[in-house]
């Protein structure tokens, strides 16, 4: 059974249709407000569900990542691995902001 979603247009609230009559959850507007999204945009947000849950995750690993090798700096024990902890952090840093990036474009494109 293919699932139907609908949006409210007042607030952007999406939600799985469940032909009940409750107001939107988030601002309180009747259903009468909501509207349905088409199939193919309604299967965009669907897939996109499970990458989103990704990039949120790499992005929270990332900041664990850049705190992990903040602590290794301060410890200093050598020149090479005082390296290693610079490079790894900025490309932690670069993970999470492609990550950020990338789930903009998917708010941007409703995909969220």
């Amino acid at each position: 059974m293919e699932r139907k979603l609908i949006v409210c247009s007042v607030c952007g609230y999406e939600m799985v249709e469940d032909g009940g009559k409750d107001p939107c959850p988030k601002c309180g507007a009747t259903r009468e407000k909501f509207t349905e999204l088409s199939a193919v945009d309604a299967k965009k947000v669907f897939d996109a569900d499970r990458t989103n849950d990704i990039h949120a995750t790499i992005i929270k690993l990332s900041g664990d990542i850049e705190r992990l090798c903040d602590e290794g700096l301060k410890i200093a024990l050598d020149p090479k691995c005082v390296s290693v902890f610079e490079i790894v952090k900025k490309d932690s840093y670069k993970a999470k902001q492609l990550c950020r990036a990338e789930v903009a474009g998917h708010v941007k494109n409703s995909k969220w």
